[in-house]
């Protein structure tokens, strides 16, 4: 239910005489809608009716079919992505275009995973705002895990770091260099 009425639209301008300003607007920009082709019918009629040629399919971007890969199970429609996402759309009794549009933009950053803002990819020692928000954040092992690799294939392992020469990344990482100079001590043993 959108909720407007004869009465409210009585006074408003024509589709026909704000087409243009609506063309200049979109311009040649990809125009991002929910079920984009079911409203690409009504705009494309719309704009034959006023002599205008009409917005070409692929210049959609349909977020319910971006969310049916995402969720093939569904429900796909706004509010329920809205949910899914955490986005507040308690203000949203009625469809309206405004406000719709600004619901799908969130949404639609979502689906193409543009908002990342509670990723943490190191702890700072100190609860961040993001981390109180429930993002996760990484914790030292007390004790590191058993090597899974056999003698043998960490002997190979030596082998092929030394044969990379003194500047090999490797060589960077402590475990290797005791590892590199216990074999060199094999050799040369």
């Amino acid at each position: 239910m959108h909720g407007l009425s004869t009465e409210i639209l009585k006074d408003k301008p024509v589709f026909a005489t704000i087409v243009d300003d609506m063309l200049a607007f979109i311009g040649d920009a990809p125009l991002v809608a929910h079920n984009a082709f079911f409203d690409l019918g009504f705009l494309n009629a719309e704009l034959e009716r006023a002599g205008r040629p009409p917005v070409a399919r692929e210049r959609m971007v349909d977020t319910l079919i971006l969310a049916r890969r995402r969720h093939p199970a569904g429900p796909n429609r706004l509010d329920d992505l809205c949910a899914r996402y955490g986005i507040d759309n308690a203000h949203r009794s009625k469809h309206g275009a405004l406000l719709d549009a600004e619901l799908l933009a969130e949404v639609y950053l979502e689906l193409i995973g543009g908002r990342q803002a509670s990723l943490v990819l190191v702890e700072t020692g100190r609860a961040s705002a993001s981390t109180r928000q429930g993002a996760a954040v990484t914790q030292r092992r007390p004790a590191p895990l058993a090597a899974r690799l056999s003698d043998e294939e960490r002997h190979a392992h030596v082998g092929f770091i030394a044969a990379l020469g003194a500047k090999a990344i490797w060589l960077d990482y402590p475990q290797v260099i005791v590892a590199a100079d216990s074999k060199r001590n094999d050799l040369a043993g």
